[in-house]
């Protein structure tokens, strides 16, 4: 909690001015709030800068399968949805997750761990997939600095499963590491 509140003093100033910027030129809301799944299969609120035009979430997400979710499934924002010129530039640097530190502050996040995921996908995860649940989820995650939008579900799960099998110290600021590179270099960003 303390490196959140230092973080969120640190990254300040930033998170001031890409508040600005999307209140002038995309308007109100400037955040993004939806409901994701945390440690434990509990419910929590995830903040975003908003990236696309504004919409109803209720309508968008909406997956069914027969059973559990397809190993070869690859989250993408559906074409439905219009991201804003300031918001590809905002996901490019991973910028929009910046107010995430709040949920990190709050408890419900970490800065490493499994991505939290949408509650429509998490209700059809099989036992296996449940164990990513363990931990709690993270701003970045092994998944994301192993292929970020660009890797398939079976392949995410088996990089926050064995992240899970595997949580260190050490690990985590390896994960780190590796996010700001990829980070700086806009890299796997949807």
């Amino acid at each position: 909690m303390i490196m959140g509140v230092v973080l969120f003093i640190l990254f300040f100033p930033i998170m001031l001015v890409v508040g600005t910027l999307i209140l002038i030129f995309n308007k109100r809301p400037i955040l993004f709030l939806q409901q994701r799944t945390g440690q434990f299969n509990q419910k929590f609120t995830i903040i975003k800068f908003r990236t696309m035009e504004k919409c109803d979430d209720s309508k968008i997400h909406q997956y069914k399968w027969d059973g559990q979710v397809p190993e070869d499934f690859v989250f993408k924002t559906p074409d439905s949805l219009q991201v804003t010129k300031l918001g590809a530039i905002l996901r490019k640097y991973s910028l929009d997750e910046l107010p995430q530190i709040i949920n990190v502050i709050k408890g419900d996040m970490s800065f490493v761990g499994p991505r939290p995921e949408i509650l429509n996908i998490t209700k059809f995860y099989n036992e296996v997939q449940k164990r990513r649940l363990l931990v709690k989820p993270g701003i970045t995650g092994y998944a994301q600095v192993r292929g970020r939008s660009d890797i398939n579900y079976g392949m995410k799960i088996k990089y926050d499963l064995y992240y899970v099998n595997h949580v260190s110290f050490f690990f985590d600021f390896k994960i780190i590491c590796k996010t700001i590179l990829q980070v700086l270099r806009g890299k796997g960003a949807y």
